[in-house]
């Protein structure tokens, strides 16, 4: 198997009651993740029992631990995130059709929705109209207090909210797709990207070089808008037709009224103004990055224009398994750089200066070895 990951041959006693489990996780927005000692709920007949292997580091984890949404979306501590998550089932409940032991699975940004809601019966449990659970920080109705992610050793979630990772995958780097990659497939599905059309990418962090690789499988003609010199060459490598920089006046007048769809995946919010002026009539910029308050466009401009600014996040469970099988197909994988567990806070402050290409993923595997 792909990473060296060799399924577990005998199942695990399935637990009967809550159980510890060691995490990583911040005491306040201000302090360091630190190993802890978490509580999961006992393996229900609908459960899966995942051994965490692989945890990929997103944006919104750091968001999260540094307490950075607070107006909208504050943080309760102590706070575990992780929502890239891949690891090997060990125990299932009675119940459970989906899995067996020595299988791999994948956990995503929700461990649980309604299911009930006209929402979830179209399979956008994201948008859940009674609240989808999150990964980390939801309420949890299991043991009370709030959910914890997956910078963690185990955890026990629902089989329908555990995705089928194909064999043969390369573990570690699907892990992004849980998030990153559902995250920039979804909008390229929703607005119908087809073949020939030319989409930019704003911004080539974790979610963007995913948008890259994904919009050019899919044989649109990509632009890659970035603040980084450096990032210029890469997104070529990655695909893109031309790479330009924001900051570019002439090359931004040059590519006026020119693209059928944009994708932002900033973290943060900025002038949107002058990517709006790329689009054209009836085109559309979706922002899946930023999720605090934008700096909006021109209303007479969006007006005369007829131009749309959207917002997307994540995609159901099944476009999230949809999109893992379509990157298995196409050999498409996130490009990452693996981590231990100690080495979080130091990968955490590289991604916020841009040091990374372009996922950092936390290898479980090497803590239980060592």
């Amino acid at each position: 198997m792909a990473t060296g990951v060799r399924a577990q041959q005998a199942a695990a006693p399935v637990e009967t009651g809550p159980f510890s489990v060691r995490a990583y996780g911040a005491s306040s927005a201000a302090s360091a993740l630190e190993a802890r000692q978490i509580q999961r709920r006992a393996v229900g007949p609908k459960d899966v029992l995942i051994d965490v292997l692989y945890s990929g580091i997103c944006h919104s984890d750091i968001h999260t631990v540094r307490d950075e949404w607070r107006q909208t979306l504050p943080t309760r501590f102590p706070s575990v995130p992780g929502h890239e998550i891949v690891g090997r089932v060990t125990a299932v409940g009675s119940a459970v059709t989906k899995f067996k032991v020595g299988d791999i699975g994948g956990v995503g940004c929700m461990v649980d929705s309604c299911g009930t809601c006209e929402n979830c019966l179209a399979d956008r449990e994201q948008n859940c109209l009674k609240g989808a659970t999150f990964t980390y920080g939801s309420p949890d109705p299991a043991l009370g207090g709030f959910t914890f992610g997956g910078y963690s050793e185990r955890m026990v979630v629902a089989e329908h909210f555990v995705i089928r990772i194909p064999p043969g995958a390369d573990l570690a780097a699907t892990a992004p797709l849980l998030c990153a990659g559902v995250t920039t497939f979804s909008p390229m599905q929703h607005w119908r990207l087809e073949p020939g059309q030319r989409v930019g990418v704003i911004g080539l962090g974790g979610l963007g070089h995913m948008a890259v690789k994904l919009a050019v499988a899919r044989r649109a003609e990509v632009t890659v808008f970035t603040t980084s010199p450096g990032k210029i060459a890469d997104a070529q490598r990655l695909g893109a037709r031309e790479a330009v920089l924001s900051s570019d006046a002439e090359a931004m007048k040059r590519l006026a009224n020119r693209f059928d769809l944009l994708i932002s995946t900033v973290p943060h919010a900025y002038p949107m103004q002058p990517f709006m002026d790329l689009l054209k009539l009836d085109a559309t910029l979706v922002n899946v990055g930023a999720l605090n308050d934008l700096e909006g466009p021109n209303g007479m401009a969006l007006a005369f224009g007829r131009k749309s600014l959207a917002g997307s996040v994540i995609g159901g469970i099944a476009e999230t398994q949809e999109v893992v099988d379509y990157c298995a197909a196409r050999n498409i994988k996130a490009d990452i750089e693996l981590i231990r567990p100690d080495q979080i806070n130091q990968a955490m402050d590289r991604v916020v200066s841009k040091d990374i290409r372009y996922r950092f993923v936390i290898d479980f595997t090497a803590e239980r070895q060592g």
